[in-house]
């Protein structure tokens, strides 16, 4: 019933980095906008326009390319023969991942926050929030490649 995913695996994954790129890049530059959102005036036009960027970049990008990596990502993992879940690298992406997405949500909250004008974190906190993001994608991308366990 599933062997039609072996066909085309190829697309599956091509898709699947696609969308992990789109989500990485935005999970990455969200937190950023932050940094400079948390530096400007409350109600300032400045404000105002990093609500607008910060809306646009979760609604439009972000949540899109994470349910597509998702998507793709659980076609993949039912492929035929693809994925061993006796390895321990598996699970530890897989958790990275829930991490990952646990991450955009507390990420939108705070969108929600700024929208409302009650940011409460300073700058020098979403400057180190703004490092979770990379430290993980380099644990993936470590675990998926190398696979060492």
């Amino acid at each position: 019933m599933i062997e039609w995913l072996s066909e085309v695996y190829p697309w599956i994954k091509s898709f699947h980095i696609i969308s992990v790129v789109a989500w990485m890049a935005g999970l990455l530059y969200l937190p950023r906008l932050y940094v400079y959102h948390s530096m400007a005036p409350v109600e300032s036009d400045r404000s105002q326009t990093f609500k607008v960027m910060e809306r646009r970049l979760l609604r439009g990008i972000m949540t899109p390319a994470m349910l597509a990596t998702w998507a793709f990502g659980i076609l993949l993992t039912v492929t035929p023969g693809l994925v061993d879940w006796r390895m321990s690298w598996i699970w530890i992406k897989l958790a990275l991942v829930v991490g990952l997405t646990v991450f955009h949500f507390v990420l939108a909250r705070w969108c929600s926050k700024f929208s409302t004008d009650q940011n409460r974190h300073s700058t020098r906190f979403f400057r180190l929030v703004n490092e979770l993001p990379t430290l993980a994608l380099m644990a993936i991308v470590i675990l998926v490649v190398i696979k060492p366990f």
